[in-house]
């Protein structure tokens, strides 16, 4: 055998060892490297969520996941809005003076809400966790006084929360609707779970 024959073959042998070496590293180094990135564990804990309301007409309600939860963006109409006003009497917290579910500052009004139009709450009941339903249409209807003027009505146990998620007396919920830190990016764009302050 030569000297040239014997070179080569240390020579290929050099190659393929080193690019088995390198892939081994790749392999290795990945699944370490994806470890710096956030899970969606950590993301479902406390990333905000930026959602657009352009396509909400007035009236209707989205709902999007922020830490696990539902939260609910409901574009009001000016009567929904107006009607607010009409029942303080009628509800256990009407000012959002109570501290189970502490409310921003911006959302101590009678509206409870940044903007009057749009109204921003965590979609889970004060009493036992179970989601309320809507019941946006005013007026007489099943389990609902004949006065109602729209908002929410829990099914599992009768509470009822009004468009502005206020509770109402003597039902099982103690709480009004948790408004969670929020804040408009534009007039489309809302993000939940940061606000200026924060």
């Amino acid at each position: 055998m030569s000297d040239n024959a014997v070179d080569q073959g240390k020579r290929t042998w050099l190659i393929a060892t080193g690019c088995a070496g390198a892939v081994g590293g790749v392999a290795t180094a990945v699944p370490f490297v994806s470890t710096f990135a956030p899970s969606e564990r950590a993301k479902a804990a406390g990333a905000a969520v930026e959602v657009d309301i352009s396509a909400i007409n007035p009236g209707e309600k989205l709902t999007v996941e922020w830490r696990g939860k539902p939260v609910w963006v409901v574009r009001r109409t000016p009567e929904q809005v107006a009607a607010l006003k009409k029942h303080d009497a009628q509800l256990a917290d009407p000012n959002s003076e109570r501290k189970a579910y502490p409310t921003p500052d911006y959302a101590k009004n009678s509206h409870r809400s940044i903007k009057e139009e749009f109204f921003v709450a965590v979609g889970i009941c004060s009493h036992l966790g179970c989601s309320p339903s809507d019941r946006f249409q005013t007026g007489a209807q099943p389990s609902l006084p004949n006065d109602w003027a729209g908002g929410f009505f829990c099914p599992c146990h009768g509470s009822t929360f009004d468009m502005a998620g206020r509770v109402f007396k003597n039902v099982p919920a103690p709480d009004n609707l948790e408004v969670p830190p929020h804040m408009y990016l534009s007039d489309s764009k809302l993000l939940i779970g940061e606000d200026k302050k924060a």
